[in-house]
């Protein structure tokens, strides 16, 4: 198509974001004539993968107009190589290089595996195993200076078997944390055990119900994946959290319950989104947004003689006019609202493959580890006691985000601004101390950023026009929040009306196997 010029069509959708992309997905087999735009010159939006050198050129873009961007305060940094064994890898070209934005858990039992499956999507995406859980626990000595300490890292038990194998806890600690197991397959069924404790501190819970001892408190919440500190994180947000993790266990396999998509992320799972959109017909404009803002008393095109609706009149960037029945986004006017978290992507010299053990027998090898740093534990004075956790997740080469011999560190605080980025600083650090590893691992690359963040998933916000409908800012939890899907089922929903079938169920395509051939 050479121009857009006075063309018309059923749905726009703005932004190649994971909820927009996951719209497109669902309306590829409706037969409605989509154009699906985006100002970026990649697809995935906040989710997006960037080479070396595609990160440098979203540094410096963000850095001249901050003001259209969810990121903020971008910062890459390049150490000089050090001189060292020819043995220990260097910086590699800028194409051997993934690097996920926003890198996210997608647990077993997540609809969205059920939804990429039945949309024959599957086929095109790979998954790979989340392996080891670790907490860090800070060292106990008593040495004068706070930089000369180092702690360790801890296996977090994964199920009861890891627990009666555990060689540290003892028997009466073991006896209290498989009551509360056993308590959480069904903690729906038992509301009268933990409805006083709703609001409560979740570790008050623990302590009080279940005799559950201090130092087990940390890896539970780090199953809940919470980004809040310890006594900030309820009982009501942590219990369906650590139903979600332990009930996923097993079933892709023994000992391990989540997985992340191979490539880059969930940015991987936006592009197949848009192809199999673009295989249905849809039209795909990167680099060109919208010059006219969508508002909700934009104008409205109406046949002459009739007066019936034709759609919202809009201008592209370049000048191109064109006309929708559907205006989809992303509503950015939430941003200014909304928190921001401090986030790094750190490229180590080292494959870390002490964090990497065998799952479980005849498990499949896992290319991603997870390390909590409590909230707490990098304090350096009382006064940062309460500050809130850490997590990294750490990619191996297996991904296909870096070289082999190399892995990446995906760090993040919710403590934005300098605080932030040197809580996780400091957690990078302890990390790599903590790992005994010969030669000593080394960043060779890192980039720091702060990201606009919705916190748990918000209600679709309200329209006047009811054909411009509005997606939140994706929320930016550590696993793929499900809700998420019940927003791009909504907006389906109301496009397609009493015509819209079953969301995300479709018969393989006749004329091709695969979506993208």
């Amino acid at each position: 198509m050479d121009t857009l010029d006075n063309t018309e069509w059923d749905v726009l959708i703005v932004g190649t974001s994971l909820q927009q992309s996951l719209l497109a997905l669902a309306l590829s087999r409706s037969g409605k004539k989509i154009l699906h735009v985006d100002e970026n010159d990649y697809y995935g939006g906040a989710e997006a993968a960037f080479s070396l050198q595609e990160a440098e050129e979203w540094a410096k873009r963000v850095d001249e107009d901050p003001s259209a961007a969810a990121f903020a305060s971008i910062s890459i940094t390049k150490p000089e190589p050090a001189e060292s064994e020819p043995s220990v890898p260097s910086l590699s070209f800028s194409r051997a290089y993934s690097l996920a934005l926003s890198p996210q858990l997608i647990y077993a039992r997540s609809t969205l595996l059920q939804f990429l499956v039945s949309s024959k999507v599957y086929r095109q995406l790979e998954f790979l195993a989340v392996g080891s859980w670790w907490v860090y626990s800070a060292s106990n000595s008593d040495d004068a200076e706070p930089a000369s300490r180092h702690g360790q890292l801890l296996k977090v038990p994964n199920g009861r078997e890891d627990v009666f194998q555990d060689q540290v806890l003892d028997f009466k600690a073991k006896r209290a944390l498989m009551k509360f197991l056993r308590f959480i397959t069904e903690y729906e069924e038992q509301t009268e055990v933990w409805e006083p404790y709703r609001q409560l501190p979740f570790p008050t819970f623990l302590s009080e119900q279940f005799k559950v001892p201090d130092a087990l408190h940390a890896p539970l919440l780090a199953l809940a994946l919470s980004t809040t500190s310890s006594n900030k994180t309820t009982t009501e947000f942590a219990l369906p959290r650590i139903a979600r993790h332990l009930r996923s266990i097993g079933v892709f396999g023994a000992g391990f319950g989540s997985v992340i998509p191979k490539w880059g992320g969930m940015s991987e799972i936006t592009q197949v989104a848009c192809r199999a959109s673009a295989v249905g017909g849809g039209v795909y404009v990167l680099g060109k947004g919208l010059s006219s803002a969508v508002d909700d008393d934009s104008e409205v095109v109406a046949e002459p003689e009739t007066g019936s609706n034709r759609g919202i009149k809009l201008r592209l960037e370049n000048g191109e006019a064109i006309t929708a029945q559907w205006v989809i986004r992303e509503d950015s006017r939430s941003l200014p609202e909304a928190s921001l978290s401090c986030k790094s992507i750190t490229i180590i010299s080292s494959s870390l493959a002490p964090l990497f053990p065998p799952i479980a027998e005849e498990a499949p090898a896992p290319a991603c580890a997870v390390v909590v740093f409590p909230s707490g534990t990098l304090a350096q004075s009382e006064e940062q006691t309460e500050l809130p956790p850490v997590h990294i997740f750490i990619h191996s080469s297996d991904t296909g985000e870096c070289p082999t011999g190399q892995s990446i560190l995906y760090a993040s605080t919710s403590l934005n601004g300098e605080k932030g980025f040197h809580l996780l600083e400091q957690a990078v650090r302890e990390l790599l101390s903590a790992v005994e590893v010969t030669p000593v691992p080394t960043a060779l690359w890192s980039v720091r950023y702060e990201q606009h963040s919705s916190g748990a998933t918000s209600p679709l916000p309200a329209s006047n026009n009811e054909h411009i409908l509005n997606f939140p800012p994706p929320s930016m939890d550590l696993a793929f929040d499900d809700s998420t899907l019940e927003q791009v089922r909504e907006v389906w929903q109301k496009i397609l009306g009493d015509h819209a079938g079953e969301f995300m169920v479709f018969q393989d395509r006749e004329a091709v196997a695969d979506d993208d051939e």
